[in-house]
């Protein structure tokens, strides 16, 4: 496993990260919960990452009593903050003071830790001043309930806006964490520029697109029984888009590129986010301890700049690279 800075700080991340959305507290038992994260701790993976809305606090509760035991400080454990949670009230979503101070208690208490490394913004949230937000981040900071500041999905302005508001606070603001991957690639024109100007880096989630890069959906074929494009409460609506026949065709075509250098098109889909310079580390997920030691191998790979260049060629059309694609993550309605 090979480690990487986290932003413009001396604080040390695995390239790999271990994630548990969608997973933990629903689609996988406890006990399978529990041997993933050994499975990760064994393949030298460092970095967890969860949030509270994830299974509406479940998952929390999972990583945090499968990583009971282990030497604290040898660990970095992530959350976020945002959205809905337990009854789901009025004040149980967005950013207030309110939600951010009693989200962090919470968070603490289901992860059987004194503190979190990192504690991110999992949204942005356009019904809240940005200056309350950054002050409540800034407060959990000073009482050493988080080491670090992080965001998730934010655009360019919304960073350089949150930025200069951490710098003004004195903490450190030193990640967002938004999708990245070779056929979603929407980050490249404006937040990463802006990230790199700002001491920011980028923690990315679904490298795979979804299992999408792994290969698994032929076109033409029907869906795999049990995957994720099959699993309505699984994220089956986040895949869909990528299952056009011409999608899959293309992914097919990058199997021979992946073997040039000796790996699985999911190895190689790992291994192309991590060959951006402002990317910190990838989280995978796992359903199966067995899919976390083999993506464990994506770390410390260099792809030859030759089988980049035929990835693009391969890929072609079927990448979105439509920045505004980030501003539509967060949400402009509050139904709460």
């Amino acid at each position: 496993m090979q480690f990487r800075y986290l932003g413009n700080s001396g604080f040390k991340i695995s390239e790999i990260t271990y994630g548990n959305w969608l997973t933990h507290g629903s689609q996988v038992e406890n006990d399978t919960a529990a041997a993933c994260v050994r499975a990760a701790l064994d393949a030298g993976i460092t970095t967890f990452d969860t949030a509270d809305v994830y299974a509406n606090t479940a998952a929390e509760t999972v990583l945090g009593e499968a990583l009971k035991g282990e030497r604290r400080q040898s660990l970095e454990i992530f959350t976020k903050v945002f959205g809905p949670t337990g009854p789901k009230g009025h004040n149980d979503v967005g950013l207030s003071r309110k939600h951010i101070l009693e989200s962090i208690d919470g968070s603490l208490a289901r992860l059987q830790t004194d503190y979190v490394d990192l504690y991110q913004a999992h949204r942005f949230d356009y019904f809240t001043p940005l200056e309350e937000t950054m002050q409540a981040f800034a407060d959990i900071v000073r009482q050493g309930k988080a080491l670090y500041i992080g965001v998730s999905e934010w655009t360019a302005d919304q960073l350089r806006a949150g930025a200069a508001l951490a710098k003004e606070l004195n903490v450190q603001l030193i990640s967002n964490q938004p999708e990245y991957s070779a056929l979603w690639r929407v980050i490249e024109a404006e937040v990463v520029p802006t990230s790199k100007e700002l001491g920011i880096s980028q923690i990315v989630w679904s490298p795979v697109a979804q299992g999408v890069l792994s290969g698994k959906y032929k076109p033409g074929a029907p869906l795999p029984e049990g995957s994720r494009a099959t699993d309505e409460k699984g994220g089956a609506g986040a895949v869909k888009r990528w299952l056009s026949d011409d999608v899959l065709t293309r992914v097919q075509e990058l199997t021979p590129i992946a073997q040039e250098i000796g790996l699985t098109p999911a190895q190689l889909a790992v291994a192309w986010v991590l060959q951006n310079d402002n990317v910190a580390t990838a989280i995978i997920g796992a359903s199966r301890p067995e899919q976390v030691v083999e993506n464990v191998k994506a770390s410390g790979v260099t792809i030859p700049a030759e089988l980049l260049g035929r990835i693009d060629d391969v890929l072609g059309g079927a990448v979105e690279r439509d920045p505004s694609h980030t501003s539509t993550r967060s949400p402009r309605t509050r139904e709460a």
